[in-house]
């Protein structure tokens, strides 16, 4: 389906939990969430009734997120049967690895295409740190876990933080060349705030480039990352600039929060509900929400909040 600005949207992110089992500092609160109830979050098949409606509507890509996904039970059985539903050609999921040494070789069985793995940090301390109850150890064990399970084109996402990893940035990227994986350097987004991150906090894509001068330009695909190359390496090194160079113009998605809220865009605090409809109700929502899409957002920048109103763990990230 093509939206009003003429960009097929055929990418849906679904968040399938709102938990996780790590409390990253740029994320969530270090007690967690408040919990809601189960009779308010989407069930297992009003999920797959969404994914069929998206299907319908010409969705082929599927991401599912979180919170953390892998911690939802019945995730193998969501992979599955996304997997199965016609027109979707590829389901990915966004992890911290931190299960996957458990979970990788079942996800592959269950017809996932590709894996997503979340590491700010290769300092132990830093990262028991960022996360508050992780290992990196825990979070390498997941990445090889999932080369040995067979996935490839894994996608390794650090977020940029000025004072805490921008020093790290050699070291992260050098990590596409230990393993056939792209390493995306994600700015951060002001999406709540928080006195943890001030100004200095937000780092351009740019100091990527700075700190790595050897990088040349690599073959490009349809994602959101400008994707570079370090000589010798085994995958990218890409740059998800959402603070300091919109993509706008060519974004492709839609998302679904685990309570069943269809946003048009990342950024705004625009949703609509299809928690407890049919089908149709499904699909009518889901062509109201591409259709409302807006050509940008508004500003971000260390002192332009986002204006979703809500964190990441809660939208998906």
């Amino acid at each position: 389906m093509v939206d009003t600005y003429g960009r097929e949207i055929y990418y849906l992110r679904l968040s399938v939990t709102d938990r996780c089992n790590l409390r990253c500092r740029y994320c969530m609160p270090a007690d967690g969430i408040c919990k809601k109830s189960h009779l308010d979050m989407l069930t297992e098949d009003e999920m797959i009734m969404a994914v069929e409606a998206a299907a319908s509507l010409g969705i082929r890509k599927l991401r599912l997120t979180g919170g953390e996904p892998l911690v939802k039970k019945n995730i193998l059985s969501l992979c599955e049967r996304s997997a199965g539903v016609e027109g979707i050609n590829e389901v990915c999921v966004t992890t911290n690895g931190i299960l996957l040494p458990q979970m990788a070789k079942d996800l592959k069985a269950a017809g996932v295409d590709r894996l997503n793995i979340s590491l700010d940090t290769l300092n132990p301390e830093k990262y028991a740190y960022i996360t508050r109850v992780g290992t990196l150890e825990q979070a390498i064990k997941g990445i090889e876990s999932a080369l040995e399970a067979g996935f490839q084109h894994l996608k390794i996402n650090a977020v940029l933080i000025g004072g805490f990893n921008d020093d790290e940035i050699p070291a992260l990227a050098d990590l596409s060349r230990r393993y056939p994986a792209d390493v995306r350097f994600i700015e951060l987004m002001p999406m709540t705030e928080n006195e943890e991150f001030g100004q200095q906090a937000y780092v351009p894509g740019s100091a990527v480039l700075a700190a790595l001068p050897e990088l040349t330009e690599a073959e490009q695909n349809d994602g959101v990352a400008k994707l570079y190359r370090l000589p010798d390496a085994k995958g990218n090194v890409g740059l998800i600039r959402a603070v300091s160079s919109y993509f706008c113009a060519a974004c492709n998605r839609i998302r679904l929060t685990a309570d069943g809220k269809l946003k048009p865009c990342l950024h705004s605090d625009q949703e609509y509900s299809i928690k407890g409809m049919n089908f149709d109700g499904m699909r009518r929502e889901m062509e109201r929400t591409i259709l409302s899409k807006p050509a940008c957002h508004a500003p971000l920048s260390a002192t332009e909040r986002s204006g979703a109103k809500r964190s990441m763990n809660k939208i998906g990230g």
